[in-house]
């Protein structure tokens, strides 16, 4: 994978950390990525509409944890960093953003998530993460977050208790003569008594919608 991150730090323009202090204080907002939101890959498709405005700064210690994880032992780590390598690659090619690559490091501190929460505290600038455990450590210490997960569940359609729409209903529920579907955009449907209507696509009820941590699920019922 060396080249690949060769490649990448080329391409990207590698800051020494007294120039980043000017680029750092340029108008345009300036977002932390951390590892894992990289490797999910969707900022590279959010990053496309033009929802992120200013630069994407990868600090370098990032892009090391990255590259060690595309050159892990085990196959699917392996798969997962070298993804994240290729989703970097996609963002560069991305006219709506500017993604900076920086030697910017925060002496002492070893663990990546505790450095990114540093960096982001001292630069007054969002990370930007799907990763649980950092939002909460970075939100106890003030630093703002901007969570890809609580994005997409933000953006999904809305229905209301009482609404009427067509699901197809793909298996069983965990809970007795339960079905379950899916809407378009990924939210869980579960159909009361839809077990026998597995495999056809079904008109249903909305009779109730519950928001939990993990998202949104939808309770419905066979129209008759």
């Amino acid at each position: 994978m060396l080249s690949v991150f060769a490649s990448l730090t080329n391409r990207s323009g590698s800051e020494q950390p007294g120039n980043a202090a000017a680029a750092w204080g340029q108008s345009s907002r300036t977002i932390l990525l951390d590892t894992s939101v990289i490797i999910d890959g969707r900022v590279s498709d959010i990053a496309k509409t033009g929802f992120l405005p200013g630069t994407l700064l990868i600090p370098r210690f990032v892009l090391n944890e990255l590259q060690y994880i595309a050159d892990s032992a085990d196959s699917l780590r392996r798969a997962r960093g070298r993804r994240g390598m290729e989703v970097l690659a996609e963002l560069q090619k991305i006219s709506a953003v500017s993604v900076r690559i920086s030697d910017i490091d925060v002496e002492g501190v070893r663990e990546v998530d505790d450095k990114l929460v540093i960096l982001a505290r001292q630069m007054k600038c969002p990370i930007l993460t799907n990763d649980y455990n950092l939002n909460r450590v970075a939100e106890l210490q003030g630093v703002t977050i901007l969570n890809i997960n609580e994005l997409a569940n933000a953006v999904k359609s809305v229905v209301l208790p009482g609404e009427t729409m067509g699901i197809q209903i793909i298996q069983e529920g965990k809970e007795l003569n339960q079905g379950v579907g899916y809407m378009d955009d990924g939210t869980m449907v579960v159909i009361e008594n839809g077990n026998k209507f597995i495999g056809q696509t079904k008109a249903v009820t909305v009779t109730k919608v519950l928001q939990t941590a993990a998202g949104r699920m939808i309770f419905a019922r066979p129209d008759e």
